[in-house]
C-alpha cells in the first residue's frame, strides 16, 4: 500500500475514534439534561464522521492510482 493511501486509512480511523468519543460524550450530556452540550458532542460527531468519509475516499483513490483498480473490487 502507499504510503499515502496508508496515511488517510491513519487520518480515518482517527476520525472514527474521535467520533465515537464525541458520540459518547453527547449520549452522558443527553443523560444528565444538558441537551445543548449533547447537541455540541453530536455535531462534532458528525464532522469527524464526515472527515473520515473523505480520508477513505482518498485512500480509495491512492490504491487506484498505485494498483490500476479500486479497492472494493479486491475485498
Amino acid at each position: 500500500m502507499s504510503k499515502q493511501a496508508s496515511e488517510h486509512h491513519k487520518k480515518a480511523a482517527e476520525h472514527h475514534e474521535n467520533a465515537a468519543r464525541h458520540h459518547k460524550e453527547a449520549a452522558k450530556h443527553h443523560e444528565g439534561g444538558r441537551h445543548e452540550t449533547a447537541a455540541h458532542h453530536s455535531s462534532l460527531a458528525r464532522a469527524h464522521q464526515h472527515h473520515a468519509s473523505r480520508h477513505s475516499e482518498e485512500a480509495d483513490k491512492a490504491h487506484l492510482e498505485d494498483h490500476g483498480k479500486s479497492s472494493t473490487a479486491t475485498a
